[in-house]
């Protein structure tokens, strides 16, 4: 999946994301909101990087556990995460496809990436 067709995927799936989100919060709630949408504690796992983990979940990249290292997350919270965007990609017409490669560390990943793009590649933008 090229960054283009990644970032329009979140852009689909971040909205709807963040709704069932606030259906989920206002349910526990019993009521509306006491602060505006923003306020508060920001989120450490936001949309964005929800899709892409359950995407990289889905496609058999590797396991939960090492997912939630590269993410810097529990395995619970990758769970989570494909639990709720698995179905929103079914609703969007979108399906994942599992993949051959399979790692099983952080330094598998990085070792995959380095043969496919130079070191130089992934060094921030000007």
């Amino acid at each position: 999946m090229t960054h283009l067709k990644m970032d329009a995927l979140t852009a689909e799936l971040a909205p709807a994301l963040e709704d069932l989100h606030e259906q989920a919060r206002h349910a526990r709630r019993g009521a509306d909101r006491h602060r505006a949408p923003g306020a508060g504690a920001k989120d450490k796992f936001p949309p964005s990087a929800r899709v892409l983990a359950a995407v990289l979940c889905l496609r058999n990249l590797g396991s939960q556990d090492l997912l939630g290292q590269l993410f810097a997350v529990n395995r619970s919270t990758i769970t989570r995460a494909v639990e709720e965007v698995r179905p929103l990609l079914g609703c969007h017409g979108h399906h994942i496809t599992a993949s051959t490669a399979r790692f099983r560390t952080p330094a598998d990943v990085t070792a995959f990436l380095t043969k496919i793009r130079p070191p130089c590649c992934f060094s921030a933008g000007p």
